[in-house]
């Protein structure tokens, strides 16, 4: 890795946290210790807001940014993959995004480096489908807390209608998955996108409930996991 891809790195992950140990830093980047303390010593030296010292920690003092649109080659391949995914897996209003996204950050990077999201060798090729058009209600109803009712068909049983606060979206191999919480069950449930037959907004939202949030059913499915192995 090129050293200025190492300190562009550093930088971001010392402002994703708090106070960071060197070795945690040298863990990260694949690198020894000796070499970050010489990187932090040449940051510091060049203005950055840095704090700590060797064998204690250091800290990134709030209010210091990156210039926009500095980019690592690393990150630049991340986005790239990242864009072409969502084209192939996204429904029709997150693949225009993802085009617009594209064109927008190709407009503003250095001369030379115009096209090198549109023109990287990376490609995403999914044995799934894309998601339904109803994706984009689904999202939308997630931002503002829309409650929906669908009607729900697994295999080998009836069709149900259920009324859902839904929390997520995931994408996976197969296809992809809603997570919400069901008041028909009172529980929390995925469901397939590929298996709802109907979907529309109920007219009413739901309260921000602690116990029936993304986190606490995040918990519980952890926890969930970590019993069974």
């Amino acid at each position: 890795m090129r050293r200025a891809d190492r300190l562009f790195r550093l930088i971001g992950l010392m402002r994703a946290q708090n106070l960071t140990r060197a070795e945690d830093l040298a863990t990260a980047l694949e690198v020894s210790v000796r070499t970050i303390y010489r990187d932090i010593a040449h940051l510091q030296g060049s203005g950055l807001p840095i704090e700590g010292a060797a064998g204690i920690g250091y800290l990134l003092r709030p209010g210091f940014d990156l210039p926009a649109m500095t980019f690592t080659h690393e990150q630049l391949d991340a986005l790239a993959l990242g864009l072409k995914f969502v084209e192939e897996a996204g429904d029709h209003g997150m693949v225009m995004a993802a085009k617009e996204v594209r064109a927008k950050l190709e407009n503003v990077l250095p001369e030379g480096s115009k096209s090198i999201l549109s023109k990287a060798p990376f490609f995403a090729a999914r044995r799934g489908f894309r998601a339904p058009v109803f994706a984009a209600l689904l999202r939308r109803a997630i931002r503002e807390r829309l409650t929906l009712n669908i009607t729900y068909k697994q295999p080998h049983t009836a069709a149900t209608s259920r009324h859902v606060h839904p929390l997520s979206l995931t994408v996976f191999s197969e296809g992809w998955m809603m997570a919400a919480w069901c008041e028909l069950r009172e529980d929390f449930r995925y469901f397939r996108l590929d298996r709802i037959i109907e979907v529309s907004p109920s007219g009413r939202t739901f309260p921000i409930d602690p116990a029936k949030s993304l986190t606490t059913f995040r918990k519980q499915k952890a926890h969930s996991t970590a019993a069974y192995t």
